[in-house]
């Protein structure tokens, strides 16, 4: 039941998940409608990827294993899954590390998402190796950063911190301008290529994921080479890159039902996603397999690294959220 229904969501086109994210509402009500039906809302992509599909087998595997069917959509931005889940218009929710920290009391973690054994990752600032920058605060204002997205927290906002440690003024950035350098967002590839095949963009920050490929394992602290899923990918690049920074490590995205679902199967849920193995949620045979390869026991705690970086730069969710 569960594969046919989302086939059809997923056949509709993005226009109608667009609108399907737009009004949530639609789907609320399955309470009433069917105890075993419940909405979860999916964070929007980065890039081109039909989420949906993508979470096909991770929805198969919480259905046999739990008494639930799930009616999934794509919110519209980072708010509005924060939104749905605050308005009772959502069960479940994939959801941002920023989106946590804005409405804690909103939502219960179920669990923070992991890949290959690694629940945090890392932001990198890299340039080239023939650049006239040595370290960050050789940037200057006629310079142009290529950061990922301004939603991101590895391509954006943790670049930005970096930066700003390093003694550039980031100024009103991601919301606004910086004062120090010039800036531009795209995805973490498109940052990545724009550093390597444009001259006035002198560095990229972008996720470890894309820039692991260009750096060697000498350039690497210990607590990236101890705690990275990406060690294995140094070195594995045609090109080479010269770090100027690394983040300290970012817990990764969490899974979230709201705080005031009172449903035993809440509990069922939990319990099936900590127990999850790389082979019940990853189809390797997708055209964009799921990118997480299990869950692993959370609390808000654990999510204080982004609350202390959006201190840092002065940054509320709103500044992050996309609206």
């Amino acid at each position: 039941m569960g594969s046919n229904r989302r086939a059809f969501l997923t056949g509709t086109g993005a226009a109608a998940t667009v609108g399907l994210a737009g009004c949530l509402g639609d789907l609320v009500g399955s309470d009433e409608d069917d105890e075993n039906e419940i909405d979860m809302v999916l964070n929007p992509a980065e890039g081109d990827v039909d989420m949906l599909d993508q979470y096909a087998q991770f929805f198969d595997y919480l259905e046999s294993e739990t008494d639930v069917v799930i009616n999934a959509s794509e919110a519209s931005s980072y708010t509005a899954t924060v939104t749905a889940i605050q308005n009772d218009q959502a069960h479940l929710a994939d959801i941002s590390p920023t989106g946590v920290v804005a409405a804690p009391d909103a939502m219960d973690i179920l669990g923070m998402r992991i890949q290959y054994g690694a629940a945090v990752y890392f932001s990198t600032v890299v340039t080239t190796p023939d650049s006239p920058i040595d370290e960050i605060s050789d940037i200057e204002q006629d310079h142009e950063v290529a950061l990922a997205s301004q939603l991101s927290v590895s391509g954006g906002l943790f670049p930005l911190l970096m930066l700003s440690d390093g003694g550039l003024d980031v100024g009103d950035a991601p919301d606004g301008d910086p004062v120090d350098f010039e800036v531009s967002y795209s995805d973490h590839n498109t940052a990545m290529n724009e550093l390597l095949n444009r001259e006035d963009v002198v560095a990229a920050g972008t996720g470890a994921f894309v820039s692991s490929q260009y750096l060697d394992e000498e350039q690497m602290p210990d607590e990236f080479m101890e705690n990275s899923a990406e060690v294995d990918n140094l070195g594995s690049g045609d090109e080479e890159l010269q770090l100027l920074s690394v983040s300290d490590p970012i817990p990764r995205a969490p899974i979230v039902a709201r705080s005031n679902w009172d449903d035993p199967v809440v509990d069922d849920i939990e319990e099936a996603l900590l127990s999850a193995e790389e082979a019940d949620l990853v189809d390797e045979d997708a055209e964009e397999p799921l990118w997480f390869t299990g869950v692993e026991e959370a609390t808000i705690d654990d999510y204080q690294p982004i609350q202390d970086a959006m201190d840092a730069l002065g940054l509320e969710f709103s500044d992050l959220a996309g609206e």
